[in-house]
């Protein structure tokens, strides 16, 4: 069985819809409010390009609610969601032992970053740790800025994976 489409996605109640698109975006309900009321949506690409420009224009608390509701660098695999224990390559047994120092180098500069700028570190892609350090130089703005982004196009995957095809990433910047 295939993902809701976008015309049964639009038809949900506000909660049902916040409750079937949670997953993409681990939650964050002040954003998901904000996009079930966006509705309705011509296509994945409207929705994606929507969540994006309300996700950039919603209230700071919650874009940093957006980017929370992301697990943390290094965080334990059994208290991640299934996306992203997938997306982060816990599938694999392989090499554990070589991750553990990935893990917590990934945990330690985490901490930093959120210290620095008071909200989690998002991003998607496999080389998170010198991205990561480049982006410690970035001001507050322009991380926020990029963390939503990362945020979106994380979501963006994670429907071409329920769809079995891949919705353009970042179409609106």
């Amino acid at each position: 069985m295939g993902y809701l489409s976008i015309a049964d996605l639009n038809d949900l109640s506000e909660d049902a819809f916040a409750d079937e698109v949670a997953p993409l975006f681990e939650g964050a309900p002040g954003f998901l409010r904000r996009l079930a009321a966006a509705r309705p949506f011509d296509s994945d690409h409207a929705f994606l390009a929507t969540a994006r420009e309300v996700a950039r224009t919603m209230p700071e608390a919650d874009q940093i609610e957006l980017l929370n509701a992301h697990p943390p660098l290094g965080a334990d695999p059994d208290e991640i969601s299934r996306a992203s224990f997938e997306e982060q390559g816990y599938e694999s047994s392989e090499g554990d032992d070589e991750r553990q120092p990935v893990l917590e180098e990934l945990s330690m500069l985490n901490e930093v970053y959120e210290g620095r700028f008071g909200f989690r570190y998002v991003v998607f892609v496999a080389a998170m740790g010198p991205l990561m350090e480049a982006a410690m130089r970035n001001d507050r703005p322009a991380e926020l800025a990029r963390g939503i982004d990362e945020v979106i196009d994380v979501a963006a995957d994670r429907l071409g994976q329920l769809r079995g095809d891949y919705p353009d990433r970042d179409e609106g910047g």
